[in-house]
């Protein structure tokens, strides 16, 4: 089966060669040079245009995009709806907003082009290793391509959703919990580290993420980031904000359903743009750990 994947970043790279290890044909493009030429090193075939990476299929075309949500994954799906045929495949497994979703599904439809929303978790390590993904799309197509989830994906880690957009939605749900998650270990060391006891940061989440209640991938990021930096003396306390909660803050809000602990660490990304909290350079970290999110240093 032929893949090509189109944004070859942090995410896009490693779901390429995550996909190359499961011995599918895998092709790429980008339009950073430094990222084909990282992606050639990699053993990921690489073309410079949209046209070259169309032209290179022998098979049914399958294409997934992994590319930030908004303007630049627009402007390259709608040169891929002048440029891909009846019966290809659009796998867009970046974090793309749902009811977006929902409108390029009609509209590939009009092609017969068969458009896949594809929410995709797990940061880089999973993008790599097995990821965690939620699908939306077309339930009898999805059954022709269901391997490809499977394969990329940890054990149990793929799940199809439903009609299209609800891979998308339930990745931003995800998301807005996420967000919640992150505050509140960050609140949580943040009383740990200012009380009149003297305790190893690294050791506390070591110990909390070993048979308590609130182990997780998240507490074993706090670890490995206060085992580099007790003190996270490279992070400023300034957490930016994607996107993903404000949506489901506002998908709550049409659904008349209260999500308080979410808007308010949404609310809290927002006031460390102007603050410089040791609960904000927790939650910086562990972004940091998982996502590779940019440090913003001192």
């Amino acid at each position: 089966m032929e893949i090509a994947v189109i944004g070859l970043g942090k995410m896009g790279l490693n779901i390429a060669l995550n996909l190359k290890d499961h011995n599918y044909q895998v092709r790429g493009t980008d339009v950073s040079d430094q990222a084909r030429a990282k992606a050639e090193n990699e053993g990921i075939q690489t073309f410079k245009t949209l046209d070259d990476v169309l032209s290179s299929f022998t098979d049914r075309r399958i294409i997934w995009s992994m590319l930030p949500a908004g303007e630049i994954t627009d402007s390259v799906l709608d040169e891929l709806y002048e440029k891909m045929n009846l019966g290809d495949i659009l796998i867009e497994g970046g974090n793309s907003k749902y009811k977006d979703s929902i409108r390029r599904a009609k509209r590939f439809e009009e092609k017969k082009i068969h458009y896949f929303d594809c929410g995709t978790s797990g940061g880089i390590s999973g993008a790599r290793n097995g990821a965690c993904t939620m699908i939306g799309g077309d339930p009898d197509v999805f059954r022709e391509i269901e391997c490809v989830f499977r394969d990329i994906s940890v054990e149990n880690g793929y799940l199809y959703c439903g009609k299209s957009g609800s891979g998308h939605f339930l990745k931003m749900i995800h998301n807005g919990i996420e967000y919640g998650m992150m505050q509140a270990i960050g609140e949580g060391f943040q009383i740990v580290e200012e009380s009149d006891f003297d305790y190893d940061l690294a050791e506390v989440a070591r110990v909390w993420n070993n048979g308590s209640v609130i182990r997780s991938w998240l507490m074993e990021i706090a670890q490995d980031q206060f085992t580099a930096s007790p003190d996270l003396a490279n992070y400023r306390g300034v957490v930016a904000a994607n996107g993903e909660a404000k949506w489901t803050i506002e998908a709550a809000l049409d659904m008349e359903i209260p999500v308080p602990t979410i808007a308010l660490s949404l609310f809290m990304r927002n006031l460390s743009q102007e603050d410089d909290s040791f609960s904000a350079k927790v939650v910086s970290a562990l972004r940091n750990g998982f996502g590779g999110h940019a440090i913003v240093e001192k």
